[in-house]
């Protein structure tokens, strides 16, 4: 297997983790509940409420899907600040000498307009 397609899926499964969790709740809380509601209708018999199936086990699916997306979005949030610290670094490098980069400072921030 090349690098480009580990790449992929390195790259690829959060948002498709998030995308998947979005349609699932879309269709058990909002889809779902239409067509139950429209097909009770049509062959005549009462109409009661749909009952989402995510929910069913204390909601143990949302708990979670929610600590997934949480974890994984934390940890990509620190992965793009080393990231960033890298590349920093890695310009530091070519200008000023490797012995620059030695010294720990933090990340530039950006200036507040409202200051």
């Amino acid at each position: 297997m090349t690098n480009k397609q580990e790449d992929w899926m390195n790259r690829k499964w959060r948002p498709v983790m998030a995308w998947m969790y979005m349609v699932i709740c879309v269709a058990d809380f909002l889809i779902f509940p239409i067509l139950w509601s429209v097909f009770k209708a049509y062959h005549g018999q009462e109409i009661d409420a749909w009952d989402p199936l995510t929910l069913k086990g204390a909601g143990l699916f949302h708990m979670a899907m929610g600590a997934v997306l949480g974890i994984t979005a934390w940890t990509r949030g620190r992965e793009k600040l080393a990231m960033y610290q890298s590349q920093q670094y890695q310009t530091d490098d070519e200008e000023y000498g490797a012995e620059r980069t030695k010294m720990k400072r933090s990340p530039k921030q950006p200036k507040d307009p409202l200051i």
